[in-house]
């Protein structure tokens, strides 16, 4: 388990090794890839992924958009401002 510290707060990342078959000339490109942006092989292929897959909603996050495209329990905000600085 990975942990954060973000502005006094922990935030913990579950993190799962596994292994894959990677055709042998793509695994060495993608390691060229990954040197000329000082990244790990590893923290590569998790960007590589996180562009293409990271940004799929999570069920919470579905259902909140399905009320809002339903126009369900929505709040008018007068004060962009306000809102933030409430959060």
């Amino acid at each position: 388990m990975l942990f954060l510290i973000l502005k006094g707060c922990y935030l913990s990342i579950m993190k799962v090794q596994t292994a894959f078959r990677l055709d042998e000339e793509l695994i060495e490109r993608i390691k060229e890839r990954a040197k000329a942006q000082k990244r790990s092989l590893n923290n590569y292929v998790e960007y590589l992924l996180y562009k293409d897959v990271g940004d799929i909603p999570n069920e919470s996050t579905e259902a909140a958009l399905e009320e809002a495209r339903l126009g369900k329990s929505l709040e008018s905000i007068d004060d962009l401002d306000d809102l933030l600085h409430g959060l």
